[in-house]
């Protein structure tokens, strides 16, 4: 057996990592994820993406308050986060969110934060902030990127909730009004173990010819 992960290694065991140690990376290595990500397809390959690799003190802590304030929104009274899943029991689901919120609090403190943005070619839609329009050209390339950051052996979890306030996201980055940040993606080694991802089985999500 070698040290070098097969493609399907590295596809069934990346574990979103949000518990990260403050241990730099290399901005080589840094690079690489990115220079990873832009080999994904791109609608009509326009390639109109932007990415935004952030590293420096003031900057994170900007982005990581605005990414705690969602986080207890997100989490606190009143929530609709289902606290238990069909497929994810109480015990696992209260995991996870611990791990949210271990991230929350430390999030200033990863070595870098990469956004990854769209440059817009016409006026923004809302249905693009929902995530339905626009996003088949930069979602493949995240996934890209997450995928590039496990082969590297670097922890990463793509968040949205830190976009909850949008204005005041775009105003940290100085955002032209044509650049739509698509997600947060927190990237650094790992603190905990690298392992196989917890999935339904394929036999519950996939249908032959049509639904029924």
């Amino acid at each position: 057996m070698t040290d070098e992960l097969s493609t399907f290694d590295v596809m069934y065991n990346t574990r979103a990592m949000r518990r990260l140690k403050p241990d730099p990376v290399a901005g080589e290595v840094l690079v690489k994820l990115v220079d990873a990500a832009i080999r994904a397809p791109s609608g009509s390959n326009v390639q109109n993406w932007a990415w935004i690799v952030v590293r420096d003190a003031e900057q994170k802590t900007k982005l990581a308050e605005l990414n705690r304030q969602a986080v207890a929104a997100y989490t606190g009274p009143g929530s609709r986060r289902a606290t238990e899943l069909p497929h994810q029991d109480a015990a696992r689901r209260q995991r996870q969110l611990q791990a949210l919120l271990w991230q929350a609090e430390h999030m200033h403190e990863f070595p870098a934060i990469i956004i990854p943005c769209l440059e817009l070619r016409g006026p923004r839609r809302e249905s693009f902030l929902a995530g339905l329009s626009a996003g088949g050209s930069i979602w493949p390339a995240v996934q890209n990127l997450m995928l590039a950051a496990r082969a590297l052996g670097l922890g990463a979890a793509l968040t949205t909730l830190a976009l909850g306030n949008r204005p005041a996201f775009r105003e940290v980055l100085r955002l032209p009004g044509s650049v739509e940040p698509v997600c947060v993606i927190p990237v650094g080694y790992p603190l905990g173990r690298f392992g196989p991802v917890s999935r339904r089985p394929v036999a519950e999500v996939l249908r032959w010819d049509r639904w029924s």
